[in-house]
């Protein structure tokens, strides 16, 4: 019995010994924030003065620091005191956050076409990105957007937009094709919220109008050569990422749900659900060396429809496919690549890229068999170039050139900012 107390105060004082060797936490400084206002940094990061020092909350604020876009790194310091007492410092080293953009591509009819725009991630020093674009694709478009992921708190707020978007569109039936001139005009709100370092919710709604408008090829008496109809929508994405940043090395895992229903006040555009996941896998090799993969599995309400949501696209999907040569009511699509830095200076990093784009769709109206249908199945391997500013946000310029192996295949270049995912 004597024995049992004894190892019992034993190890009660060993716990209490444990505790006051790791000793609490003095003070808590932020370094290098220069655009960035550090009391934001102060209230992001959980370590806070009084707290016993923990070497997990170091590792997740600095991880959580690392995803601002107005931070390129992050690393800490710990100072300790006789008396066990911890004064820690983290160090952020900034990106540029003021980004003007530009982007050159083809239109559905092989004219040229292009995006400019300005985007300011870090508006106030306060990592709230406020941006717009205007964009000619044979008509003209618009938009902009805030976005202000902690602007209620910590862990909660909002994000607007607004979007006046026309293009030319192709639409099928019957094996055949007609271009319409597509308008897509109106707004969106989102809540969004943080529940945890690793865990994200975003849930709103919109209200936009769809204009459809005739311009030449195949006709049919059942496809309207016009359509105007007011929609709403409802979203929620919830997002799952445990991700380590280092500069544009990127090592880890992510999920991001995106559902939605869009209600309609047109029988010729029915009411539909919509559904996808992203799957994205990042694996460092070596020093300069980056695996990234992409799966993506969606489904929507089985409408036999010429104005199917799932796409194939170049700018989506698949690299060298061309621009929305198909719609579907379902989609599978996987990318694989491998990113390899050839070149890195202080600021310029040029990378060159080996990939594999694949997937397939569910024909509107279809059956699941239509996945593993040929005609639908589309495989394009190729090689591109990324040439990065290490100190400017998403300064990433690449180029991609995909090779199609499938069945009456195309190939092309794909330009773009950022990385295709």
């Amino acid at each position: 019995m004597v024995r049992r107390i004894l190892l019992f105060f034993i190890l009660i004082l060993n716990g209490v010994f444990s505790q006051a060797q790791e000793g609490t936490v003095l003070n808590v400084e932020i370094q290098g924030a220069k655009r960035t206002k550090t009391s934001f940094l102060k209230k992001l990061i959980t370590l806070k003065p009084g707290m016993v020092l923990d070497s997990v909350l170091l590792e997740q604020d600095i991880a959580r620091l690392q995803r601002l876009p107005s931070v390129s790194h992050a690393y800490y310091q710990v100072f300790s005191s006789d008396a066990n007492e911890h004064n820690v410092f983290y160090n952020v080293e900034e990106n540029f956050t003021l980004i003007p953009f530009a982007n050159l591509f083809s239109s559905s009819n092989d004219a040229f076409a292009f995006r400019v725009g300005l985007q300011e991630f870090n508006f106030l020093g306060r990592d709230i990105n406020i941006g717009g674009f205007y964009q000619y694709d044979v008509f003209n478009s618009f938009g902009v957007a805030v976005r202000a992921p902690h602007l209620f708190s910590r862990t909660t707020g909002l994000s607007f937009s607004y979007n006046d978007f026309t293009t030319q569109e192709p639409v099928f039936f019957d094996g055949t094709t007609a271009d319409y001139r597509y308008n897509n005009r109106g707004f969106e709100v989102m809540g969004l919220h943080e529940f945890n370092f690793k865990n994200r919710i975003e849930f709103g709604g919109s209200l936009f109008t769809e204009d459809y408008r005739y311009i030449s090829g195949a006709t049919n008496d059942i496809v309207p050569r016009a359509l105007k109809v007011d929609k709403h929508l409802i979203k929620l994405i919830y997002n799952y990422e445990n991700i380590k940043y280092y500069f544009y090395l990127l090592d880890g895992f992510r999920s991001t749900l995106n559902f939605q229903y869009v209600g309609s006040t047109n029988e010729n555009l029915p009411e539909f659900l919509i559904g996808f996941n992203d799957f994205v896998y990042f694996k460092r090799v070596g020093d300069k060396g980056n695996w990234a993969n992409r799966l993506r599995v969606g489904l929507a309400s089985n409408v036999n429809t010429p104005f199917a949501p799932f796409t194939v696209d170049n700018n989506l999907n698949i690299r060298g496919v061309g621009n929305t040569i198909d719609r579907g009511t379902g989609a599978i699509v996987f990318n694989t690549e491998y990113r390899h830095t050839l070149i890195e200076k202080n600021w310029f990093v040029l990378q060159s890229n080996v990939f594999i784009d694949g997937g397939s769709w569910r024909n509107p109206g279809g059956g699941f068999s239509d996945f593993s249908d040929k005609q639908n199945i589309r495989i394009y391997p190729g090689v591109g170039l990324r040439f990065m500013h290490k100190r400017i946000f998403n300064a990433i310029f690449r180029i991609d050139y995909g090779y199609g192996i499938t069945k009456d295949a195309s190939r092309g270049l794909v330009f773009g900012i950022g990385q295709y995912f």
